[in-house]
């Protein structure tokens, strides 16, 4: 009888072990980021679009257009082009002058072309992105030491001030001249 029991229990014993071994959904893992890699997550994640607009279009628009920001802010001509690219295919027609100055954006590497053709590209799709601002807050923002002190604006989602006219050199240099909230 004792041995019965006992054979029952390490069949069972054996019986759980084997089925855990293989239940691997039933595995947990607790993955924890360096106080370095969550930095670098929130500064590729920083100025991501938290605005509604009224049709899709200008939506693809607004988030593009902080992702050059993000990448003239810290020098990053090969990501302007990438993003530029991705922009010029987003445009209807009604915008050919817009998609124009995103086809030049993705085509140019030097990075002092690309902030000039950025602000080209604010002048004309700043009045867009206000007009069809549905829901949250836009920032309109002034440089007024760019291009040679003849001044620059550009927009963001947030409040605080990163230069892309300067980037690093200059990072903090400017204001917000409007907040557009709907």
């Amino acid at each position: 009888m004792k041995s019965k029991i006992l054979n029952l229990g390490i069949f069972l014993f054996m019986a759980i072990s084997l089925t855990s071994c293989f239940d691997n959904k039933a595995k947990q893992s607790v993955e924890i980021d360096t106080p370095e890699e969550v930095k670098k997550a929130e500064e590729k994640t920083a100025d991501i679009a938290d605005q509604d607009f009224i049709d899709g279009m200008t939506g693809k628009i607004w988030h593009n257009y902080l992702e050059i920001k993000i990448a003239l802010t810290k020098a990053d001509a090969g990501q302007v082009q990438d993003v530029a690219k991705s922009m010029a295919d987003s445009f209807a027609e009604e915008r050919a002058d817009m998609k124009e100055i995103a086809k030049k954006l993705s085509k140019t590497g030097n990075i002092e072309k690309q902030r000039r053709l950025f602000a080209e590209f604010t002048e004309l799709a700043g009045p867009m992105f206000e007009d069809a601002l549905s829901g949250g807050t836009i920032y309109k923002k002034f440089c007024p030491m760019a291009f040679n002190n003849n001044g620059a604006y550009w927009y963001a989602d947030i409040e605080e001030i990163n230069n892309p006219y300067f980037g690093d050199k200059m990072l903090k240099c400017g204001s917000v001249k409007k907040t557009i909230k709907k």
